[in-house]
C-alpha cells in the first residue's frame, strides 16, 4: 500500500502538524490501496503563511518568467500523463480510456490555455482620464472535488499561477493522489517556494479553515451547493472574494425537428459521462409527447451499448461510482423514481449482473417523469436519466428553467437558428447546441444555485485579478 503522509508547503514535502490518516479506496475493488494524512487548521495556517510570504515577490514576476514556469509544468505534465491517468482510474474509478483522453488531457488543457491567455493579456490600459491596471488578487484558497480530481484543480491552479497569485490547494480527500502528482510536477518546474502549497484534508476541517482564514484573499470552490453556501458564510467575515462552481440539473431539449434517434442516443451517453458524476450532465431529457415511445426505444438501445466493468480494461465505458455512500445515494433516488410512479425504461436498482465487487450501479433511464419528482429536481450524480415530456416549445423552456440550478443546458434541432433562440431563453451559464464539443476557451459557470464566477479561458483568468484605477498620471 502506498503511503503519502506529507503535505507540500513552502516548496517542500513536510509532515502534518498532527498525525491523522485516511485510507484511499479503489472503488472497483473496495480495497484500501493508499493512505494519506488529514490536515488541521494549523497545517492550513502554515501553508497560508508560506503563500503570503511568497506573494510579495511572485506578484511582480514578469510575464515572460511566469510563461516559462507554465511551460515547464506543461512539459512535466505531458511526461507523466499516463501515470496521472492511471492514478485517477485507481482513486475514483473512471475507465482508463476516459482518464487518459478526457480526465488527464483536459486538465493539461487548462495549463495550456492559461499560458495562451497570459501571453496576450493586457494588464494595463488607458481609460478615460486615467489608467486601469489588473493585479493579482493575492493568496487563493482552492477547494476541489473528487469527480474530476485534476481537471478542477488545474482549472483553478493554472490561472492563479498565471496571474501572479499564490495558492493553497485542498484536493478531495476521496481522490487526492493525482493532485499530489501534480504537486511534484509543479515542484520540478522550479516555482519559488510558497507559491504553490497543498494540504490534504476533509471539508469540515481543512476546507472550512481555508474559507475562514484572514490571510486568504480569495476562495474558489467546486462542490455541492450546500458546501458553497457554507464556504460563502465563512468567507463573509473577511469579505474575501468567493468563486463557486456548484451543482447542476441540466436540461436537454430535443425539439421535434431533430434527428430523434441520434439525439436520444447521444443524450444518454452524455448523461453517463464519467459515470454520471458530472456537474453539467444533461440528466433531464425533454422530448415532445408525440415522440415518447420512439424516444424510449432509442434510450434502451443506448443503454445496451454501455460496457460496465474493470476500469483498467480499455473496452470498459463505465466503471464504478466513487464510493459506497455515492452508490447508496443513487440507489435511493432510483427507488424514489419507482415509488413516485415514473416508468422504468432501462436499468433500475440492484447490482449489475456479473459484478459482485466494487461500487457499480446499473445505468438507468426513467420515462414519464414529472417536474416535481425527486429524480427531476435533485442532483443524483450517477448514471440516471429522467425523460420528461412536453407539448410546446414554451413548455419545454419552462420545464428546463424550473430548477434551482443553472449550470448548463442542451438543445437539439436541425434548425440552428431555432436552437439558438431556445438557448437564449435557458437560464444557464453554458448551452450546447447539437452536440457541440467542449471548448476550453469559453467561460464555464452557473446561474442561480449553480454558483457564481467563471472558469476557463480569459474569464477564468480574470477571476484571479483585482482592478485598480490610477488617476493623475501624466499622459
Amino acid at each position: 500500500m502506498s503511503t503519502r503522509h506529507q503535505f507540500y508547503i513552502g516548496g517542500a514535502w513536510v509532515d502534518p502538524a498532527a498525525p491523522r490518516t485516511l485510507g484511499v479506496l479503489d472503488p472497483a475493488t473496495e480495497e484500501t490501496f493508499a493512505e494519506i494524512s488529514l490536515g488541521t487548521a494549523e497545517d492550513v495556517d502554515r501553508a497560508v503563511v508560506a503563500a503570503r510570504a511568497a506573494f510579495a515577490a511572485y506578484a511582480h514576476v514578469s510575464v515572460e518568467q511566469r510563461l516559462e514556469y507554465l511551460e515547464r509544468i506543461i512539459s512535466g505534465f505531458r511526461a507523466r500523463l499516463p501515470e496521472i491517468a492511471r492514478t485517477m482510474t485507481r482513486e475514483m474509478g473512471a475507465p482508463i480510456t476516459f482518464s487518459t483522453e478526457r480526465q488527464a488531457t483536459v486538465a493539461l488543457f487548462h495549463f495550456e490555455e492559461a499560458a495562451r491567455v497570459l501571453a496576450g493579456y493586457r494588464f494595463e490600459e488607458k481609460m478615460g482620464a486615467g489608467i486601469v491596471r489588473r493585479e493579482p488578487i493575492g493568496v487563493c484558497g482552492l477547494i476541489t472535488p473528487w469527480n474530476w480530481p485534476l481537471n478542477q484543480v488545474a482549472s483553478k491552479v493554472a490561472p492563479a499561477l498565471a496571474t501572479g497569485c499564490t495558492v493553497v490547494l485542498k484536493p478531495s480527500e476521496i481522490a487526492p493522489l493525482s493532485a499530489m502528482v501534480l504537486a511534484e510536477v509543479i515542484h520540478d518546474a522550479g516555482l519559488p517556494p510558497g507559491v504553490f502549497n497543498l494540504v490534504n484534508g476533509d471539508g469540515p476541517t481543512v476546507g472550512e479553515a481555508i474559507a475562514a482564514h484572514p490571510g486568504i484573499d480569495m476562495v474558489s470552490l467546486t462542490g455541492s451547493t450546500g458546501a458553497g453556501i457554507r464556504v460563502s458564510k465563512l468567507a463573509a467575515d473577511t469579505v474575501k472574494r468567493v468563486a463557486l462552481e456548484l451543482g447542476g440539473k441540466s436540461a436537454n431539449i430535443i425539439l421535434p425537428d431533430a434527428d430523434l434517434e441520434s439525439a436520444v442516443v447521444a443524450g444518454v451517453h452524455s448523461c453517463y459521462t464519467n459515470g454520471g458524476q458530472n456537474c453539467q450532465s444533461p440528466t433531464r431529457m425533454l422530448v415532445h409527447r408525440s415522440q415518447r415511445d420512439e424516444a424510449y426505444a432509442a434510450a434502451r438501445r443506448a443503454v445496451e451499448e454501455v460496457r460496465l466493468g474493470d476500469p483498467f480494461d480499455p473496452s470498459t465505458t463505465m466503471g464504478p461510482v466513487v464510493s459506497q455512500a455515492q452508490l447508496e445515494k443513487i440507489t435511493a433516488l432510483v427507488q424514489s423514481g419507482i415509488d413516485e410512479g415514473a416508468t422504468l425504461v432501462a436499468g433500475g436498482p440492484g447490482r449489475p449482473d456479473g459484478l459482485d465487487k466494487g461500487f457499480y450501479v446499473r445505468p438507468t433511464v426513467f420515462g414519464d417523469v414529472t417536474p416535481q419528482m425527486r429524480i427531476a429536481r435533485e442532483e443524483i450524480f450517477g448514471p440516471v436519466l429522467s425523460i420528461l415530456l412536453y407539448e410546446t416549445e414554451d413548455e419545454a423552456v419552462e420545464i428546463a428553467n424550473d430548477t434551482p440550478y443553472g449550470l448548463a443546458g442542451f438543445v437539439q434541432s436541425k434548425d440552428p437558428d431555432r436552437a439558438r433562440r431556445v438557448a437564449n431563453r435557458i437560464r444557464a451559464g453554458r448551452v450546447y447546441l447539437n452536440g457541440a464539443p467542449f471548448d476550453r476557451s469559453l467561460p464555464f459557470g452557473g446561474y442561480k444555485q449553480s454558483g457564481n464566477g467563471r472558469e476557463f479561458g480569459r474569464f477564468g483568468f480574470e477571476e484571479y485579478l483585482e482592478v485598480k484605477a490610477v488617476l493623475g498620471y501624466p499622459r
